[in-house]
């Protein structure tokens, strides 16, 4: 590093750090949520953006007697933008908190902005297990993949399947589920191969006829919110609705926000997963009929799920501090527990991460649209990459 550069990065450096201090002494509370809300990952950023306001229009717009702000940004889901909004939000705008974060390399881009200036960041949506490891003013309130993948290996293999093909996107997520599932699935006796899809502008065909060729038992597949429905297709192009192999996966490949329009070639997919629109609580059945009243009646997702639990875990570490911010409030955040519209859900105190239940689930028809139907529980579980 040049001079020149090195002088300017300490400059930045301490200027977050006194904005951080000037931040807690603000009468306003401010919530800067940083997200995808255009480019091809809307979905997600749009998701987030109307569960965060919908929860403040449902708890109110003051804690301790101080106005919350809600601040939405758009990252259009690039790492660079993320990064340089989040440090004018800490110096300009002198929020109390960030969030949001929708794919693992604009959190991890984040990271070192939080700690710098001790300004508490929720996680809302992004979901690489050593994200709360890049900073300890980190608070994950989504999901992470190793405690999907991982409990969902040990499941298959319980089910008599020998051979898995497992297709991911090239990146953290996707290495996550790759490594959690094949890991615990040949430690139950099966066998394992891999393959690796390109995050821009993917073509799964190749690796669609790869996977016809080898005749696993079942295809295992990740691939990031909002893609699920291009996946399918060219699933179905290659004949492998037709083929015997079973299509299992994470639930981001039957998202929500997007089964209705895979259609009917998704019926019988069974998938794991931490939340589904159909999961049958009092909590979720509320928070579902809500989120559709507000939004034109879109259906919400796990993307949702994330931001509205995130901004319950604001909302209540700020009224343990009085409103006050930095460590603090994430002191405040560790160890909550509340029953979400996913199911029973904590903070990990040690970890800062989340601790949920994971459940099995297929896709059914009810009426005229199709839902992930839960049909068992895996209570609790927490990021196993981090349990040891």
């Amino acid at each position: 590093m040049s001079r020149r550069n090195f002088l300017k990065a300490g400059a930045v450096a301490m200027g977050l750090a006194l904005m951080a201090g000037t931040a807690l002494a603000q009468d306003a509370i401010k919530i800067g949520l940083i997200l995808p809300m255009t480019g091809p990952f809307t979905s997600t950023g749009k998701q987030i953006a109307a569960a965060a306001q919908l929860y403040m229009a449902q708890k109110g717009t003051t804690i301790a007697g101080k106005k919350v702000e809600l601040i939405i940004k758009d990252d259009t889901g690039v790492a660079d933008v993320t990064r340089r909004i989040a440090q004018e939000l800490i110096v300009n705008d002198k929020v109390t908190a960030i969030a949001g974060f929708g794919l693992t390399p604009l959190a991890l881009a984040t990271a070192p902005l939080a700690t710098q200036s001790k300004t508490p960041m929720v996680v809302m949506s992004a979901a690489t297990g050593i994200i709360t490891e890049r900073s300890p003013f980190i608070v994950r309130t989504s999901q992470v993949v190793p405690q999907i993948a991982g409990p969902f290996g040990e499941w298959v293999a319980k089910q008599g399947m020998k051979r898995v093909v497992t297709v991911v996107t090239d990146y953290g997520p996707g290495h996550d589920v790759e490594k959690w599932f094949s890991d615990v699935f040949k430690a139950n006796g099966g066998q394992v191969e891999n393959l690796r899809v390109p995050l821009a502008n993917p073509d799964f065909s190749p690796f669609l006829q790869k996977v016809a060729d080898s005749k696993p038992d079942a295809l295992l597949v990740f691939v990031p919110s909002g893609v699920g429905s291009q996946f399918m297709k060219q699933f179905v192009e290659r004949g492998l609705d037709k083929s015997g192999i079973k299509l299992i996966g994470t639930g981001d490949v039957t998202d929500d926000d997007i089964l209705n329009t895979i259609g009917d070639v998704a019926l019988g997919v069974v998938t794991a997963h931490h939340y589904s629109a159909a999961h049958d609580s009092p909590e979720n059945k509320a928070f579902v009929e809500a989120f559709k009243k507000a939004n034109n009646g879109l259906r919400p997702n796990f993307m949702a799920v994330g931001g509205y639990d995130g901004m319950h875990a604001l909302y209540e570490g700020l009224k343990k501090t009085n409103g006050a911010g930095g460590e603090a409030l994430v002191e405040a955040m560790k160890g909550l527990a509340w029953n979400s519209p996913r199911g029973p859900m904590s903070i990990d105190k040690d970890t800062r991460d989340i601790i949920q239940n994971v459940y099995i689930r297929k896709v059914e028809k009810v009426g005229n649209e199709l839902f992930n139907i839960e049909f068992a529980t895996i209570p609790n579980v927490k990021d196993p990459s981090k349990a040891k």
